[in-house]
């Protein structure tokens, strides 16, 4: 067995995490993968030529970087805690999403629906990763083209509506109601990071320059940002704009999730 050492220079978030679990879960002679997501590394255990996972981890366009191969051997994680967070993780994603895609059609708010399509892919990344457990590699690629094309449709329904409603002029979103259910959406998020990082090191502290660059942070944040300027101009522009960009990052994700179910 070799491992292989790898940093992931984009894997910002714990979705990401998963989607680099996946992209390697399909080669045979995976025997463990084991992520360090504080300093976005990855080390993988495997009997196959290192380049090849070096080809998968690439084609997920997250800046990946061969850091070396050793002989030594990786600690098996977990699999019943990780399952179980995993679950908790999509619970908490999926519950968020209904709730902030009910809240942005009330308040008429693009960015609060756009951040609520972001949390769903969340949920679906974390299901993929609980659905693909055991099952053949055709159907695992099934699921996760499934996923990607539903994602990508709705990110683009999305940017359709965010040009329409430019066009036509809408009136401002409520922005009390964008500012506390994205404040609500950061707490889930920050409860998920803190979830998953207990189930890979045994801990419950969570390192400051880990929650701040999580790309879910900056979505809750970038919404956040458009509401008071919202509120400040009395425009609905800032929230189109943030809507467009959170649902070019949704596409975005679907496109890695296509990638790997090539």
């Amino acid at each position: 067995m070799t491992v292989s050492r790898f940093r992931v220079a984009k894997m910002d978030c714990a979705a990401e995490e998963q989607l680099v679990r996946m992209a390697v879960d399909d080669l045979d002679g995976i025997e463990e993968v084991v992520v360090d997501l504080d300093v976005r590394e990855v080390a993988i255990q495997h009997s196959l030529a290192p380049e090849a996972v070096t080809t998968a981890l690439q084609a997920l366009d997250l800046d990946t970087t061969h850091l070396g191969d050793d002989d030594t051997t990786l600690v098996a994680a977990d699999g019943r805690r990780e399952r179980q967070a995993l679950i908790i993780a999509l619970v908490i994603n999926a519950g968020f999403f209904v709730g902030e895609l009910t809240v942005g059609l009330i308040s008429r708010s693009m960015a609060l629906i756009a951040d609520a399509l972001d949390m769903g892919a969340d949920a679906s990344v974390y299901a993929l990763s609980l659905l693909a457990v055991g099952a053949a590699a055709t159907r695992k690629k099934q699921l996760a083209r499934g996923s990607g094309y539903l994602q990508f449709g709705l990110a683009a329904v999305g940017l359709f509506e965010v040009v329409r409603r430019f066009v036509v002029g809408e009136a401002p979103p409520d922005t009390t109601s964008m500012i506390v259910m994205s404040l609500l959406a950061l707490t889930g998020n920050v409860v998920t990071l803190v979830l998953l990082h207990r189930v890979r090191s045994g801990e419950a502290h969570l390192e400051a320059s880990w929650i701040f660059t999580a790309n879910d942070i900056k979505v809750n944040g970038l919404v956040i940002v458009a509401a008071i300027v919202v509120a400040a101009t009395g425009s609905a522009l800032p929230d189109l704009l943030a809507g467009a960009v959170i649902f070019v990052i949704v596409a975005n994700g679907a496109r890695r999730i296509l990638r790997i179910s090539s």
